[in-house]
This record gives structure tokens, C-alpha cells and sequence, in this order.
């Protein structure tokens, strides 16, 4: 009986959108008399290069129809990709209709991410370059690996002609079936790309209605392509690697590019996504630049000026300790007499939007540093989703994009803020969104003055910050404080007092609200109450 170990390759069928090394390939394989049916621009490609070539229609007997749409779809075609030749029912269907087997197909789809990544494409030109035909073969192929090989990227095509060599024109079944796992992985990634842009598009209809977030679908498409492999993981015994996205405003290289220094690493990466969110926050003052610096994702100082320097400067003053080794982040273009002092110290990255060239010369002198530009635009257009692995699932939400619910904003003390005050508790708010809970952030208008983060209780959560400040001879009388999430019980309040603070800010809704605003009236301390809290697990 015959088996996929001794079937010759006889006939082969070209349809790619990804041209790369095609010409080749297709000489090689009619040096090894196998037949070659094309379609399309393929088959013009192979035509005007001086190959042989037979179009889809002499096998179908049925012209492209449709723009192109309909060509393949042909049971002439399917046909001779699905039959099992060790199958008699088959074999005899095939012969009764005359059909050929089809043995190899190199099959890549119409270039849909290419589309979807060029900002000038419109939604008909992706819907159009939404791939009918190609799936189709490839699935077909894939599952018939046994008797269809089938190739989907250009780079296996000097293993293909190695291999048709080594085993006198057929395929290990081995082969075959890695060949048939990377169909299928290129069919779902495509397939994903396109739920991801429909699901983009049905959700920017649903917010152009309704500001609550588009409901999260029954079954979650997630298309990710392979970036680069990591040296490691969080620690050095895990192995990782960067995947992105695909879409014109989600792909990582469109928000960051890469200018100089060592590889990033995973922790990098995590650290730079931290600190371009929390500097995305500040990106809206006006007449203001802020610096934000991140350490382990959790912010250790913002400041924010007229001039760049002066930021820094604030922000560093924060924690200068924990800023050794950080990751720090710009809202504007970064300039040399700024660039001269965050020289001074030992940083892993620096994000900005862009540098002036006397500055990009002197960062670059340390060869390991990393130097990274970011696009706040593209950042914020592409805060849709969070996804969170978890064992055997994942957890997937809405961004936290808001910083408040206005409508239920209220101050809920008898004395009410001053204007500094206000700017003070808007500081701190925003930063201690970005902080891991249980956060405390202790604030002036124009600074963080000490931040905790992380702590099992909120009380320690404050008076480690009050340490810190105290340590670093910051002084927090008259500061603002905010709380990420509700106060359970006073004594929360009672500590921030303690250190200073005149002013709260935090969501409120404990069922002992009553009490801490007791205790904040008693003190004359002012506090905002926001109707949203800030978890950061």
C-alpha cells in the first residue's frame, strides 16, 4: 500500500503574497520535474522569470471570478488537497472525476497586518486584504499533512529542496507534521488578526455611544507574533521572550523605538511600560514638563516643572536611593543641560519623545545604557486591555483609563481644600494609580514627597512613606495624601496626620466612612472623596 514516506512529490501548487525567494524555489522544484500550478500575480511572477507553469483555471476549467476573490475555491483544487491516497474510496473518487493529488503546497495570505499596520489604509483596503482562498488550502493541506505538504514560510524553502534531495523527491512524515503545526499557527494568527480588528472596530462604535467600556467577548481572540527572545525571564532560571501585537496603533515598535544601549530585558520592558504610563498621565498639563522614575514598576519620584531640568530635579530629590539603577521617563523632548545630570548616576533606561542630537551623543557614551523613544499618542490609543496569566487561564479587563468619577466626586469634611491643595491631591491621585496597592502617596502641587507602595496594611503603607521622607530629610507638613483605595478604619488617616498631611484624597465607600471623617474633622483635615479606586495588583 502506498505511504507518505515514499510518495513522490509530483505537483506542486504556488499562491503567495510573500514573494521572497519564490523564483528559486520554483526553478529547484522543476529541475525535479514537479509540476507547478500558480495563480495570480504568482503565476505572472513564475511566467515572466521563464518557469512552467499551470494556472488555476486549466485545472478548474473556471476563470477567477470576483476581483480575484473566487479562484481557488474549486473542488478541483480541494479535491486534490484533502484525498488520502492510501484511501481506496478516495483514490477511486478522484480517478472518476479526474483529479490529480496535489502533493506540496506553498501557500502565504494576502499581507492583512502589513495593511492593518499602515496608517493610511482604509476599512475597505483591509477588509480586501482579508485572505479567502489561502486558508482554505492551507487548513485543507494541513490537515491532509500525510499526503499534502504544505509550506507557509519562505524561509523553509531551502530545507524543503534539502530534504526532497535527501529522500529522492518525497517528505519525512516528521517534516510534514512540523509543517502542518506551522499552518496552522500562521491560519490562527491570521484568523486572530483579523477578530482583534473587528473586535477594535465594533468597540470604537460602542464608545462613539456609550462611555462604559465594550463588553469583553465570549470567546477572546489574542494574535501575537514573536518578537525576540529574551536573555530571561524575571529571574534567570525563566525563560521568555517579547510577543506584539499587530494593529496600526498596538504594535510595541510603533509606541517605542529602540536608539542604543544593551538588549532590554524582560524586567526593562515591564519597568518602561510602568513609567510611559504614569508619565502619559502628566503628558496633559500645560506649561509644565514632568520626569517620572520607576523602580520595579512602582514609581519612586515625579516632579514636574517649566523646564525639564528643574522636573528632573523634583523627581530625583523624591528617593534618591531607590532612583540608582531606575528607569526614568520624560513627557517632552529631552535636552543636553538635563541630559548632563541624569548622567550623574547609574540608570538601566531613558524614555523620551525625542533628544536633541547633543544630547543623544552624550547618553550614547555609556554604552550599556538604554535609550528608548515613546509615542504618548500611539501609547494611549492602544490602552484597550489587560490580560493577566494565571494557572490553566487568564484574566482579561478594561484598561484603567479614568482617574475619577466627577460625578461622584465630593468633599465629605467640613473644611474644604485650599487651591494648593487641590493641585496637590490631583498630584498625588494620579500617582498613586500607578502604584501597587496598598499605595500611599504623599504630594506637594508639583512633586511626589514620599510614596508607599505594596504593603499587606495601608497603615504601613503610610508610615513607611513618612520613614523614607524623614530619612531623606523631606518634610511633609502641609502635603497631600492619596489612597488608592479606601481607608478601612482611621487609623490610616491618623498616620498620614502624623507625618503632616493637611489634605485626603481616595475613594471613599468603606462602611466606616463616617468614622474616618470624623477622625479627619477632628484633626481640621480636608478630604476628597473620588468614587473610584486605583487596585494595582
Amino acid at each position: 500500500m502506498l505511504h507518505p514516506s515514499t510518495h513522490r512529490i509530483g505537483k506542486a501548487l504556488l499562491s503567495v503574497s510573500d514573494k521572497t525567494g519564490l523564483i528559486a524555489f520554483a526553478r529547484k522544484l522543476v529541475e525535479r520535474d514537479i509540476q507547478i500550478i500558480s495563480t495570480g500575480g504568482t503565476a505572472l511572477a513564475l511566467k515572466e522569470a521563464g518557469i512552467p507553469v499551470v494556472s488555476i483555471a486549466e485545472v478548474t476549467g473556471f476563470d477567477e471570478i470576483l476581483d480575484g476573490r473566487v479562484k481557488t475555491l474549486h473542488p478541483s483544487i480541494h479535491a486534490g488537497l484533502l484525498a488520502a491516497l492510501d484511501n481506496p474510496k478516495h483514490v477511486h473518487q478522484l480517478e472518476a472525476n479526474m483529479i490529480q493529488s496535489i502533493d506540496l503546497v506553498v501557500v502565504n495570505l494576502y499581507p492583512f497586518e502589513k495593511t492593518l499596520e499602515n496608517p493610511a489604509s482604509s476599512h475597505e483596503d483591509i477588509i480586501e486584504n482579508i485572505d479567502i482562498g489561502g486558508p482554505a488550502m492551507i487548513r485543507a493541506s494541513a490537515k491532509n499533512y500525510r499526503w499534502t505538504a504544505v509550506v507557509t514560510n519562505p524561509n523553509r524553502y531551502d530545507e524543503i529542496l534539502d530534504a526532497l534531495h535527501l529522500h529522492a523527491g518525497t517528505l519525512p512524515e516528521e517534516l510534514r507534521l512540523e509543517l502542518a503545526f506551522e499552518a496552522f499557527t500562521h491560519t490562527a494568527h491570521y484568523d486572530g488578526m483579523i477578530s482583534q480588528y473587528f473586535s477594535r472596530k465594533s468597540s470604537s462604535n460602542h464608545a462613539a455611544t456609550d462611555i462604559s467600556p465594550a463588553p469583553l467577548p465570549n470567546v477572546f481572540p489574542l494574535a501575537l507574533r514573536k518578537d525576540q527572545d529574551l536573555r530571561y525571564g524575571e529571574n534567570p532560571h525563566q525563560i521568555a521572550a517579547l510577543y506584539q501585537q499587530s494593529g496600526n496603533d498596538a504594535s510595541y515598535h510603533r509606541i517605542f523605538q529602540y536608539l542604543h544601549g544593551k538588549e532590554l530585558s524582560y524586567n526593562n520592558l515591564l519597568d518602561m511600560d510602568a513609567a510611559a504610563k504614569l508619565a502619559l498621565e502628566f503628558s496633559v498639563m500645560e506649561n509644565d514638563e514632568t520626569v517620572v522614575i520607576i523602580k520595579h514598576t512602582n514609581p519612586c519620584g515625579v516632579g514636574s516643572a517649566r523646564t525639564l531640568k528643574d522636573a528632573y530635579l523634583k523627581a530625583y530629590s523624591c528617593d534618591t536611593t531607590s532612583a540608582f539603577g531606575g528607569i526614568i521617563a520624560f513627557t517632552s523632548k529631552l535636552d543636553l543641560e538635563t541630559a548632563k545630570i541624569v548622567d550623574e548616576i547609574f540608570t538601566e533606561v531613558l524614555i523620551a519623545p525625542s533628544y536633541e542630537p547633543e544630547a543623544l551623543e552624550l547618553l550614547q557614551q555609556k554604552k550599556n545604557r538604554r535609550l528608548m523613544t515613546v509615542d504618548y499618542a500611539l501609547l494611549k490609543a492602544a490602552l484597550r486591555l489587560e490580560i493577566k496569566a494565571i494557572a490553566g487561564g487568564v484574566l482579561v479587563q478594561s484598561a484603567d483609563n479614568l482617574l475619577w468619577n466627577a460625578t461622584e466626586m465630593e468633599i465629605v469634611t467640613k473644611r474644604t481644600p485650599s487651591n494648593d491643595e487641590r493641585q496637590a491631591l490631583e498630584y498625588a491621585w494620579r500617582i498613586a494609580k500607578h502604584v501597587k496597592s496598598n499605595a500611599i502617596v504623599y504630594a506637594a502641587p508639583d512633586r511626589a514627597l514620599a510614596i508607599g507602595a505594596g504593603q499587606m496594611s495601608r497603615v504601613d503603607s503610610a508610615a513607611i512613606a513618612a520613614r523614607k521622607a524623614e530619612a531623606a530629610g523631606i518634610s511633609l507638613a502641609g502635603s497631600a495624601v492619596a489612597s488608592d483605595a479606601f481607608f478601612p478604619f482611621a487609623d490610616g488617616l491618623l498616620e498620614t496626620v502624623k507625618a503632616g498631611a493637611t489634605a485626603v484624597i481616595q475613594p471613599g465607600g468603606s462602611v466606616r466612612d463616617a468614622e474616618v471623617i470624623a477622625a479627619a474633622d477632628a484633626h481640621g483635615i480636608t478630604m476628597v472623596c473620588t468614587g473610584m479606586r486605583h487596585f494595582r495588583h
